[in-house]
């Protein structure tokens, strides 16, 4: 079985902290992984905007925000300003590529694309993308051929996008196998890899499990794989940080069972493009997750 590992970089705190930490476990099971980092401010803080959304204050109980992020990250963009991560902790995404990992971008500003990107238009994606790119070059001195929207929203115009900048495959919807995409009359050549296991965060909390046994439910979970294998997101600020001893129980588990561990582009490399369906993105639920996601359709 094949485990595509793509860890979704929200935070500057994430990205100074969460990042290295991963890589150091990373290297312990001689694994790599796709790092996709939100290129521009940190503005965390402006999420609370969020607390009117079905479901959001649920999540935030469950899910232990505070002890997660930290009081100062919550303040970004709200009492304090946000740092620009690219600018200030681009040495460590770089330590990230040097050390052998996929890189892509996450976004421009996470929050600001996440609350905004499903009712806006074109004109509007395409600025956040062109920036987040822009930042990207800027740290890298490299083309990205991979990104991951941001808290799995987008438009209809956002995979054409993709493709019209140069980027070979996406991680931007729920889903359960590659595909290529269309989404309200746009298709796009630029081909989905879908996160295919839930996360932490919509787990932990519910239905007894905790973080101490919540590995043992994304271990079932991914039992039950497609022929192309899982796609499992996780995220710096969680399993890179408190919840690392998870990411350590999980690895052991799949390395001993001889499973098949890489990145986004090992996986676009093993598919058969000429194979490769062509299917709708659609909303749908999320269980543990507030609001509507993009979502993998007919």
């Amino acid at each position: 079985m094949q485990m595509t590992l793509k860890v979704d970089v929200d935070t500057y705190r994430g990205t100074l902290e969460g990042v290295p930490a991963l890589v150091e476990l990373f290297e312990r099971y001689d694994v790599k992984a796709t790092f996709l980092f939100s290129m521009g401010p940190d503005h965390t803080g402006r999420a609370l905007r969020r607390v009117f959304r079905k479901g959001f204050l649920g999540k935030v109980r469950r899910t232990s925000v505070t002890s997660h992020y930290g009081y100062k990250t919550l303040m970004y963009g709200v009492l304090l300003p946000g740092p620009h991560i690219g600018r200030k902790a681009g040495h460590v995404m770089r330590a990230a590529a040097t050390a052998g990992h996929e890189v892509g971008i996450h976004s421009w500003d996470h929050v600001r694309w996440q609350d905004n990107v499903a009712r806006r238009g074109e004109a509007w994606a395409k600025s956040e993308m062109s920036k987040a790119h822009g930042a990207f070059v800027e740290t890298f001195g490299a083309e990205p051929a991979t990104i991951g929207a941001a808290g799995w929203q987008l438009n209809r115009f956002v995979p054409a996008l993709e493709a019209s900048m140069g980027f070979d495959y996406a991680s931007d919807v729920r889903g359960s196998a590659p595909f290529l995409p269309a989404m309200e009359g746009i298709e796009s050549s630029c081909v989905q890899l879908p996160t295919t296991l839930p996360t932490l965060d919509e787990l932990i909390g519910r239905g007894g499990i905790t973080e101490h046994n919540v590995h043992q439910y994304v271990l079932e979970t991914a039992a039950q794989a497609p022929p192309s294998g899982h796609v499992y997101t996780l995220h710096a600020e969680l399993e890179g940080m408190g919840l690392l001893p998870v990411m350590d129980r999980l690895l052991a588990r799949w390395k001993s069972d001889g499973m098949t561990i890489g990145t986004m582009g090992d996986l676009y490399r093993s598919l058969d493009r000429a194979a490769v369906p062509r299917k709708q993105i659609a909303w749908g639920e999320v269980p543990g997750r507030s609001g509507l996601l993009a979502v993998e359709g007919a």
